[in-house]
């Protein structure tokens, strides 16, 4: 490939060059430079040819241009490498700043992190905590049931006798629409003051419990009644439980009718659309009440299901659903003459969010054709219980069937299947309003331990898909003292805003007998529940000592993380749990893999590994050197784990000097103290001060400027050794000012940064301190004032050498401004102070670099100049030259890209504003080329936090929620009038003119915070890090006559490539680009992943048979026939704007009468 003739001293005269300034900057290599001979041999093949061709092709007659050649470059490598050492030796300081610490080594002590016995210390104080939390909860739970026990039943009790606090008549009040409004404050609802508890994050009443009870269920029913008769008296131990520990959060007790009741009492969240919550689906209550399920869901989609029934049948599955937890195991299929499952998935698998969301959207896709088989369903059901080649729950087997009706009792299946013993529970449901004979599922559902339950209409769907959970609380009941064990839950968000919790359950026994000698009871009260706090936990943790990139997690038995730096869910649902695994928290390996094994084994363990850490921007990944070690908290689910990298073995801890704590004056008197103060930042330097809790009454302000003038307040009146100060955090502050300040003093000064094109110098430490210097670059310092939570700090101290941080820049804003030199690139490095045989990193300095004025500096250095006043290089008549980054920006590309992928610096004027754009966007073909050569390793992985804007509603027809539209023809036929669809549309009806946003209600929206504009969604993250190359490399991008040479060569003790390459000639070759930009995704394909399931353990206690259980409370249900009268009132009423007042129902078992 022949290079185009130049004319000598054709190519356009670029701005003012700046050269290299200081003098190892010649063509010489500096001292210890190391670079390969040459690249890999195949590239260099397929390039000799070209390279000898380029002399020979040039027009004769004519100066002409050549591709570099490889030792040019390498040599331009070399000079930028030394330009880049030489500026970080003068300015950076690093190892003036050893030599600082080194003088001041009277003022500190290096103390070790042992991290078995940090560990442990973590897991015992936890172990402690959640300890307290037991105790009061089996102190609820005995006082409940001997409330209960106690309590004598009324059949006549009435509203009026009932005074409690209505967690939800305020809002009720504020609604225009509400019953209550109309009928004014009920008397029997008690009116309360509330104070502000930051402890909560809410307004609180310590005197009182609320009180909380479905939309859904009627509060003047006599089974509600009695509840909150029985119940108040619970009011009295929640109160001692928060004498005997003032650190309780929210007590609770959920019953099994549905009310909930709980300590301090605080006004209801009040929803954007209608209320749903039930407590009776929150996590916590069904895994507390029941234990762990496979559950196998059958649905009858024979040609006599159809319209209205089908909708109720797919709203119902998805509801039944919602009932399951990450404990449980699941399939859902169909049936007619044959049966299959709705989804791709051909066995039980675990009920986590994401494969439900597969069975939601799966189910809505089912079609009613055929004749109804219920041997196939039941076969196709059984076959999946007894496949034990696969992971499950091993506990309650159950079998749920939604049928409209039908003949046949298929009791030979039951007989070859589940017969004598019974160990499947058979659970049939009969939708919508219908003529048929329910006896038949009525019969199956009693000859199989099981319950028969009735869906009529839309309203009955909650409460139906969710009452078989006081069946299988029977063998828990009867089990006594046995299954009265604390669990405790996944992470999930508090519906009382109190952020992310986990809860420690225990179940309440109905301990009544139905008279003298008769057996006891066997139905499960409710379940009571204790709040934690994940930031409880979290304080129990080391905060600072660990440094910058060490951390402490935790798992539960699912693997789901408990603590985690990286749990961060950005929106969350209040139906689901928040489950997030170790190995989606971190980047995913083998060595993970086994840790994560062994914890859930709850096994000890310590293991160093080399795996890979995303940035905290999340735009780079490091491979690096990282200890685990694990401990499991016993009494407990959880492991617990440490993360330290091998620099963190040892931190600094200040020992300011006997003399100065001696004297009881201010902090503010303390040597060093006046270096923060902003009268000393014209000469020493802008301090910015990370937002750490130093004291107890330190206001905190995501202002910097307005928290340091906060810190220096409250430190005028504090004493250096004052209890309500965290010691450990004010003193290292204090001493890394001061060490700060000396940088200043010896290094930074007396520099001139307008020499070497610099906009500041900046160090931050450990201690919390980033000085940047002069004064005035402060006003551009974007970097978080916390060093911790700094990316470029974190990358420093995981990689050697200098590592550059061009402004981040989304392809979908505008250009960089590149006015008034405002616009720099971080160069930082870490200090690594050795003392004694200890090594650890204290602190990060480094450079921001004037980002115009070092775009003219590389065409330099990347020139066939030696020196700036030497003149640019002319290529006279029938001579030949090589190109170099300077004359022939116009035919050559040079570039100096991170090792993300982003644009540092280019040749090339018009790419200025892209800089920090991911290199794709810029040329995507030479990026391309770049990953094919293996320069770069691409990485990729999901995150399941992310919050994403609202879809635009779909066909509500479609909908779990949609409601059946009758065609004209329906209207016309006077059958229709008469039919189950009409009766059952009226109902709905009537529950919309109460109910007006039930159809449309959003879960996320109605159970959720009132302004939910995101949800939570899957987002793919793509990162790009340097590949196994090292090497100079020579290579040719292929497309015939558009072809283009390029050279690229890592620059040593960077993170930077250089690059070197033809600009394109032409079009035609523009191959696919790269994407780095994180995008909407569904994930991986579940399909794939349940082949695979990631090891788990279910929970130790299983209680899913009592030789003792009756059985014959089974469900009995009586259908009738709609009437013509009935239906012509209904109507009348409608018409006439009176709707009837229809109390809602309240279906439960007639033994729930206490």
């Amino acid at each position: 490939m022949a290079v185009p003739a130049r004319t000598c001293g054709a190519s356009r005269p670029g701005p003012a060059q700046t050269a290299c300034h200081w003098p190892g900057c010649g063509p010489q290599p500096g001292p210890g430079a190391r670079r390969p001979a040459s690249g890999p041999p195949r590239p260099l093949w397929l390039l000799l040819s070209p390279l000898l061709l380029l002399p020979l092709l040039a027009a004769p007659g004519a100066s002409a241009y050549s591709f570099p050649q490889q030792h040019t470059m390498q040599h331009w490598a070399r000079r930028l490498e030394q330009e880049v050492d030489g500026v970080m030796r003068i300015f950076g300081g690093v190892q003036q700043l050893r030599e600082i610490y080194k003088d001041n080594r009277n003022l500190f002590e290096v103390q070790e992190n042992e991290p078995q016995k940090l560990v442990e210390k973590v897991a015992g104080d936890i172990e402690s905590l959640l300890d307290r939390k037991v105790q009061a909860l089996k102190r609820l739970a005995d006082a409940a049931e001997n409330f209960q026990k106690a309590h004598r039943w009324q059949d006549n009790i009435k509203e009026e006798d009932i005074v409690y606090y209505d967690a939800k008549a305020d809002a009720e009040l504020d609604d225009p629409e509400s019953e209550d409004v109309e009928r004014g404050f009920k008397a029997s609802t008690l009116r309360l003051d509330f104070i502000e508890d930051p402890n909560f994050k809410n307004k609180v009443n310590y005197s009182y419990t609320a009180v909380q009870i479905p939309t859904d269920i009627y509060k003047g029913s006599t089974v509600i009644l009695n509840e909150l008769n029985w119940t108040e008296a619970l009011e009295n131990v929640f109160m001692e439980n928060r004498r005997q520990d003032p650190t309780l959060l929210w007590q609770v007790f959920g019953s099994a009718t549905g009310v909930t009741r709980y300590y301090p009492a605080t006004p209801w969240r009040a929803p954007k659309k209608i209320d749903l919550y039930d407590v009776r689906r929150r996590p916590w209550y069904i895994q507390g009440a029941s234990s762990p399920k496979d559950m196998v869901i059958i649905v009858d989609v024979s040609g006599s299901v159809s319209g209205l029934t089908l909708k109720l049948m797919k709203t119902s599955v998805c509801e039944m659903l919602d009932t399951l937890s990450d404990d449980d195991y699941v399939n859902v299929a169909s049936f007619n003459e044959k049966a299959q499952p709705v989804s791709c998935f051909t066995h039980l698998v675990q009920a986590n969010v994401r494969n439900k969301k597969v069975f939601k959207e799966a189910v809505q896709g089912m079609v009613a054709k055929g004749t109804t088989g219920y041997k196939a369903g039941f076969e196709y059901a059984f076959d999946q219980l007894q496949n034990s080649n696969i992971t499950r729950a091993n506990c309650n087997k159950m079998i749920m069937m939604f049928t409209d009706g039908g003949e046949d009792r298929v009791q030979d299946v039951f007989e070859k299947y589940n017969w004598p013993n019974r160990t499947v529970r058979v659970f049939t449901f009969s939708v919508g309003q219908h003529n048929y004979d329910v006896t038949p599922l009525q019969w199956m559902a009693c000859a199989n331990k099981g319950y028969y339950f009735e869906i009529p209409s839309i309203g009955a769907i909650r409460i139906n898909t969710q009452e078989y959970l006081d069946v299988l609380g029977r063998p828990m009941v009867l089990a006594g003292k046995e299954a009265k064990q604390v669990q405790w839950t996944n992470v999930y968000e508090d519906a009382l805003g109190l952020g992310l919790v986990v809860t420690g359950t225990l179940p309440v026994f109905n301990l009544t007998q139905d008279g003298p000698g008769e057996k006891k009871n066997q139905l499960i009260l409710g379940v009571m529940g204790i709040d934690v706090a994940l930031n409880d936990i979290k304080r129990l943790t080391p905060n600072y000592t660990l440094g910058a990139n060490g951390y402490v997690f935790a798992i539960d038995l699912n693997g789901y993380v408990l603590l985690h730096p990286n749990l961060k869910p950005q929106t969350t649902n209040f139906r689901e749990p928040v489950t997030l695994d170790f190995l989606d928290a971190e980047l995913e390996d083998e060595n993970k893999e086994e840790i994560r094994r062994s914890m859930i084994d709850g096994n000890k363990g310590h293991k160093q590994i080399r795996t890979l850490v995303k940035s905290l921007d999340e735009r780079y990944i490091d491979e690096v050197t990282r200890n685990y070690t694990w401990v499991p908290i016993r009494s407990t689910n959880y492991s617990l784990g440490l993360v330290l990298p091998p620099y963190s073995t040892f931190y600094l801890q200040a020992n300011l000097s006997d003399q100065i704590l001696q004297v009881k004056l201010p902090i503010s008197k303390l040597k060093d103290f006046e270096f923060l103060l902003p009268s000393s930042f014209e000469s020493e330097g802008h301090v910015f001060i990370a937002p750490r809790e130093y004291c107890k009454d330190l206001n905190a302000s995501d202002n910097n400027t307005e928290f340091l003038k906060n810190f220096i307040e409250l430190m005028e009146k504090v004493t250096p050794d004052s209890k309500q100060c965290n010691n450990f955090l004010l003193h290292n502050l204090i001493l890394d000012t001061g060490i700060t300040q000396q940088l200043v003093e010896r290094v930074w000064r007396d520099q001139d940064l307008n020499t070497y094109s610099l906009l500041a110098v900046f160090a931050a430490t450990d201690g919390g301190i980033t000085r940047v210097f002069p004064n005035k670059a402060a006003e551009d310092w974007t970097e978080n004032p916390e060093p911790f939570n700094a990316s470029f700090y974190r990358r420093s101290l995981d990689n050697h050498g200098y590592v550059f941080k061009p402004p981040h820049q989304d392809a979908l804003l505008r250009p960089l401004e590149l006015e008034n030199d405002t616009v720099g690139i971080l160069v930082s490095t870490a200090v690594e102070l050795s003392l004694g045989r200890r090594t650890l990193r204290p602190a990060v300095v480094g450079v921001k670099l004037d980002l115009e004025a070092w775009a003219e500096k590389f065409k330099v250095l990347a020139s066939n100049r030696t020196h700036q006043d030497q003149p640019q290089q002319q290529c006279g008549p029938n001579s030949h030259c090589e190109m170099d980054c300077e004359v022939n920006n116009e035919d050559l590309l040079c570039v100096l890209i991170d090792d993300g992928g982003f644009l540092v610096l280019s040749n090339q004027n018009h790419q200025w504003d892209q800089v920090g754009r991911f290199f794709s966007e810029v040329d995507a073909n030479l990026m391309l080329a770049l990953y094919n050569n293996s320069f770069y390793t691409r990485k990729e992985s999901y995150d399941y936090q992310a919050a994403c804007a609202p879809q635009p509603p779909g066909n509500l027809g479609a909908a779990p929620r949609g409601v059946f539209v009758p065609t004209v023809a329906d209207f016309l036929n006077l059958a229709w009038w008469t039919s189950a669809a009409a009766w059952s549309l009226f109902q709905q009806l009537l529950y919309g003119l109460i109910y007006h946003s039930w159809f449309q209600a959003d879960p996320a929206e109605a159970e959720g915070s009132p302004e939910t504009r995101e949800s939570s969604c899957v987002m793919k993250q793509t990162q790009y890090y340097f590949g196994s190359v090292n090497a100079s490399y020579n290579a040719i991008i292929d497309c015939g006559n558009c072809s283009r040479l390029f050279h690229a060569q890592r620059l040593t003790n960077t993170n930077l490539l250089f690059v070197v390459a033809e600009k394109p000639l032409c079009s035609q070759c523009e191959a696919g680009r790269l994407l780095q930009k994180e995008t909407h995704s569904d994930g991986p394909e579940q399909c794939e992943l349940v082949q695979r399931p990631r090891y788990r353990r279910g929970p130790h206690i299983c209680f899913d048979y009592n030789a003792t259980e009756d059985t014959s409370d089974c469900g009995r249900g009586a259908s009738f026939p709609p009437s013509l009268g009935v239906l012509v009132s209904l109507q009348l009423l409608l018409l006439l704007g009176l709707p009837p007042r229809p109390q809602p129902q309240v279906l439960v078992h007639a033994s729930r009468r206490l």
